[in-house]
Parts: structure tokens; C-alpha cells; sequence
């Protein structure tokens, strides 16, 4: 990457309608649809994203939807499970990203469909 970029971090979360791989999978799309297009991601840019689900959702696995992604090949990709916490939001697909990203560009997290609760601060961006 060139000397222009700085490694930066992005966050997201979203919620999926069911534990199913149909439901997971269209959670994780658009999860990563949204980060891709707000902060303009291309393949290369990306060095890596973990996932995190809660406990009720173990049909899939977030990182294997996203290693089918066009110019993903080079992503490391991880899969996790959210830490069990009482009252935690049900069906929560969690991620950190890092991306090679313009100094002055603006970081743009993504926090989707009922995860938009948990950061009303960044939901709307």
C-alpha cells in the first residue's frame, strides 16, 4: 500500500431476522454492502475483518459469506462468538475491519437494522 494510507478501523453490527444461513447471509450483505459503499472499499484495501455473532445464531459463518465476495480473496477473515452478556441484543452479527484509507477520509461505520440501538451516534452516518 502506498506511504498515503493509514490503517485505520471500522465497526459495524447488524441483526439477522432468524438463525438461518438465508437470514445470516442477507445480514452479512448488507452489513457489508453498507461499509463498503460508505467508506468507497475496494478488495486490496482491506487487511482484515473479524466477526463476532451472539450465541443464537450458529447456522453459518459470517466470514465464510464474505470470502465469496469479488476481490475478497486476500481478507483475513474471522468468526468469533459475542461475549453472553443478560439482556444482550438477540441475533447480533458484530465486525472490525482494517482498511488502508486516505488520512482525511472520514471513518464511516455501519450499524444496521436493530444493532442501530447500540450506537444511535454512529447509525445515521
Amino acid at each position: 500500500m502506498s506511504n498515503a494510507l493509514q490503517l485505520r478501523a471500522l465497526r459495524g453490527a447488524t441483526t439477522a431476522t432468524a438463525n438461518s444461513h438465508a437470514a445470516i447471509s442477507e445480514a452479512v450483505a448488507e452489513l457489508l454492502d453498507a461499509l463498503v459503499e460508505r467508506n468507497g472499499l475496494e478488495g486490496p484495501q482491506l487487511l482484515s475483518v473479524t466477526f463476532s455473532v451472539t450465541a443464537d445464531l450458529d447456522a453459518c459463518f459470517p466470514a465464510a459469506i464474505a470470502r465469496h465476495r469479488h476481490g475478497w480473496d486476500g481478507v483475513a477473515l474471522l468468526d468469533c462468538q459475542q461475549m453472553a452478556v443478560a439482556g444482550d441484543l438477540p441475533r447480533c452479527i458484530r465486525l472490525l475491519a482494517h482498511a488502508w484509507l486516505e488520512p482525511e477520509r472520514p471513518v464511516r461505520h455501519a450499524y444496521l437494522r436493530e444493532a442501530a440501538r447500540l450506537r444511535p451516534d454512529l447509525a445515521a452516518l
